[in-house]
């Protein structure tokens, strides 16, 4: 590093960046503690920043002998290969500024920061499935416009990731990810309070148009301050706060969504329930990730980029003297005084230049195959995320009716129904004169049944139909009974009603099979920990092609022997080992895809692979969704190949390993 003493700033139309000619001037902000209180006659001192070249012209603005010509003056070709030597050299040079400043408490600082951030993230992918059920119910949807939501809310989130990735570029990594991690909040905190289905729609639909940013922001902003040797190990760690975030949703949902009696309302027009409790503690994580991420810098790697030297130069010493600090080493001198900085070319010769280039053309290769791998992973992911717990809830309902009580041809007079009636079907009865009182009605069906001058009074039914039944001189008072649950010809006759309940009817009293998805899901994400653990310590010993393609091919295979799940508990087993499996080809996507794109288009190249990953899922709900019930033989055999393939294709990616970040 004592070539740092010698090397110059390089502006854009610089060329080799002459000194000024009033010699080097002191910059108080910039200097290290060993340097303060020299004079300017002074000689300069290790670490002590020079300064920038006003304009890399020497003695009041003439032009010195071999000044290089203009940008105007210059062939387009000539002027691309010299901003990609520079850019080399760059990359060289902040690898070893990198190591200088070392690894530690500001890494931690900025891991932890970034952590909240893409928990964040991992909430909001889980948060629409566990939410989905209740909300469609409270707000009344017909089973013709369910669904939506899921599918909508990948959507934002896929625009969002193309959108925030490409900002980032452009404005900055720190301003972009508050920016979309703020929206995410007001939008996801708002979504708890809205009333009408529409509305809810809406505001879920912008809070994943936020969310959708953090990913591609989130691993390009902490790849550019680790050091080449440290970038797979701690990316990989990383990545666990994702599965945090699954964790944190599933443990969520599981203790409070069940939980009815958490709600309250105002009048008939306005409930709260407690699924909109859960959505507000869901919005937690991402107010802690702005709240911390106010106190952090920017990525020194883009201000670098962009040609902001001196805020780089600024802020790659802070990093060096927090972690200097924290070892106890206060009086260590950041030696760093000259920063190579690139060419800046207009960007429309960038854009002209990208065909002809073979570096470029390589380039292109390289990205096609990321976007197919990461395609093919997400589209088998989120197919599988949707599919394992409605193949759970399949059997689960398989096992309820199994247990049904049928009853026929009774007659059932004068008698008072205060207690539950759950999973019953009722076939040619007669209630005569019969009281049905503070009583529930749970997946209970009155076929071809009559009820003569009977009173119903506070009753509630849940997944409970009357069918070509007769009521006559009956009275409904208080109760969620009408035409909607009335069906097939069902006449009333000399009836009335009084005080219907409004709205939707959601209960979750004695509902265990509730807890017990809520549950599966949560055992599902735990199962994700030894993975992450296995990836993050394995990533720089074995490559990121051997444990992307291994991980692909081994999840492919748990795949293939869900063919032989019979019963619930195996499924939830498959489910677990295929979730362990599966997360260190996520991790290692992470990585090289971080790694595989230049700085200019880090988070364009992230967020477009992110967008991707959540049409991917969008596929993946509409295809693995409607086999449902149907048949186990097609998502199998389509789910294997497509992860043995996929990571069969992963082989041939370039190592990035021993790379620097271009």
């Amino acid at each position: 590093l004592e070539g740092y003493k010698s090397m110059t700033f390089y502006r854009g139309d610089a060329g080799n960046g002459a000194k000024d000619g009033g010699g080097s001037r002191d910059n108080d902000e910039g200097s290290s503690d060993a340097t303060e209180g020299h004079d300017d006659e002074d000689e300069i001192y290790e670490g002590e920043y020079q300064g920038i070249p006003s304009n890399g012209k020497p003695g009041g603005g003439k032009v010195a002998l071999g000044q290089p010509l203009s940008d105007a003056g210059r062939d387009r070709k000539e002027l691309e290969q010299e901003r990609q030597a520079d850019e080399e050299e760059l990359a060289q040079q902040y690898e070893l500024i990198i190591q200088e400043c070392g690894h530690g408490r500001f890494q931690w600082q900025l891991f932890l920061v970034l952590g909240l951030a893409l928990m964040s993230d991992g909430v909001e992918v889980f948060v629409v499935g566990f939410v989905l059920p209740s909300a469609e119910t409270d707000m009344c949807v017909p089973n013709s416009s369910s669904g939506w939501l899921g599918s909508i809310v990948y959507l934002g989130m896929m625009v969002g990731a193309f959108f925030w990735g490409g900002m980032s570029d452009k404005v900055g990594r720190r301003q972009c990810l508050l920016i979309c991690m703020s929206t995410n909040g007001f939008f996801a905190f708002l979504s708890s309070f809205v009333q009408g289905y529409g509305v809810f729609l809406l505001c879920r639909v912008f809070a994943g148009f936020g969310i959708g940013g953090a990913v591609p922001i989130v691993f390009s902003m902490f790849a550019e301050v680790l050091s080449r040797e440290k970038r797979g190990e701690h990316l990989s760690w990383l990545c666990m706060f994702w599965m945090i975030g699954e964790i944190y949703a599933s443990a969520m949902a599981w203790a409070i969504i069940p939980h009815y009696g958490w709600s309250f309302s105002m009048g008939s027009a306005y409930q709260f329930h407690s699924w909109r409790v859960f959505v507000v503690v869901c919005a937690l994580p991402c107010v802690c990730a702005v709240v911390a991420l106010t106190f952090m810098p920017e990525s020194p790697r883009f201000y670098l980029e962009v040609g902001k030297h001196d805020e780089a130069w600024m802020i790659l010493k802070q990093i060096h003297d927090t972690n200097m600090r924290a070892r106890g080493l206060p009086e260590k001198v950041f030696t760093v005084n000259r920063i190579k900085i690139p060419k800046q070319l207009d960007e429309l010769v960038e854009m002209e230049s990208e065909s002809g280039n073979p570096v470029s053309k390589a380039f292109f290769r390289i990205k096609a195959e990321i976007y197919g791998v990461m395609l093919l992973n997400a589209t088998v992911y989120y197919g599988l995320s949707v599919w394992f717990p409605d193949v759970i809830k399949h059997l689960q309902a398989d096992d309820y009716a199994s247990k049904v009580k049928s009853h026929s041809n009774e007659r059932i007079e004068d008698i008072t129904f205060n207690f539950t009636l759950e999973n019953q079907i009722h076939t040619n009865s007669v209630f005569v004169n019969d009281r049905f009182i503070g009583m529930k009605l749970r997946s209970v069906t009155f076929v071809d049944s009559t009820f003569r001058s009977c009173y119903f009074d506070d009753v509630t039914s849940v997944g409970s139909i009357f069918r070509n039944c007769t009521i006559i001189g009956s009275q409904f008072f208080n109760t969620d009974i009408d035409d909607s649950k009335l069906i097939d010809g069902t006449e009333v006759i000399n009836s009335t009603f009084v005080h219907n309940k409004t709205g939707c009817q959601m209960t979750f009293d004695d509902d265990y099979s509730a807890y017990w998805v809520y549950f599966i899901n949560f055992l599902g994400t735990l199962a994700v920990l030894p993975g992450n653990i296995v990836s993050a310590l394995l990533m720089d010993k074995i490559g990121r092609l051997s444990m992307l393609g291994g991980s692909m091919v081994l999840s492919g295979i748990s795949c293939f022997f869900l063919w032989f799940g019979t019963s619930e508990s195996m499924m939830i087993f498959m489910l677990c080992l295929y979730n362990g499996l599966s997360i260190s080809a996520w991790n290692s996507l992470d990585v090289v895809t971080t790694e595989s794109f230049p700085t200019s288009r880090r988070g364009t190249g992230f967020g477009f692979c992110n967008a991707l990953c959540k049409l991917a899922a969008v596929m993946g709900n509409l295809i693995f969704g409607s086999l449902v019930g149907i048949t186990k033989a097609i998502p199998i055999l389509m789910a294997s190949s497509v992860l043995v393939g996929g990571g069969l294709v992963a082989l041939r990616l370039p190592d990035t390993r021993a790379n620097v970040l271009m």
